[in-house]
């Protein structure tokens, strides 16, 4: 299986632990989640990461003032993040990817089909099982 090492940073449990499961389960990738904004900071700059997963509408601190923190951090700068949003319209998803966001996933999304739209955005090959 694939070795990924992704992180999701999204303040709602049920998010975090759907994708989670779906893409241990899926693709065989290695996630850690965090809570919060700051919890995610901490957490990016712990170990190497393939891939963040990032709320936009957070609490305290929102998606895109976490994506700006990474930017400026030399130890999570190349490290590419997605956007997970509900927010789905057209100028959404151009104001996030004006940003420089590797992606947008719209909530909800299919957790059997997260791990290949993740691998699509960022132009990864999923490994395929037996």
């Amino acid at each position: 299986m694939d070795s990924r090492r992704l992180l999701i940073i999204d303040d709602e449990d049920d998010i975090r632990e759907v994708v989670k499961l779906a893409l241990e389960t899926t693709a065989g990738w290695t996630v850690v989640t965090a809570a919060s904004a700051v919890e995610g900071l901490r957490s990016a700059e712990a170990a190497p990461l393939d891939a963040i997963l990032l709320d936009v509408s957070m609490p305290e601190v929102d998606g895109p003032s976490v994506f700006e923190k990474l930017c400026r951090n030399p130890l999570t700068r190349r490290v590419p993040v997605l956007f997970l949003t509900a927010k789905v319209q057209a100028n959404d998803r151009r104001r996030l990817a004006a940003l420089g966001a590797a992606g947008v996933i719209p909530k909800p999304f299919d957790p059997m089909r997260l791990a290949a739209e993740i691998a699509e955005a960022l132009g990864w090959e999923l490994e395929e099982g037996c």
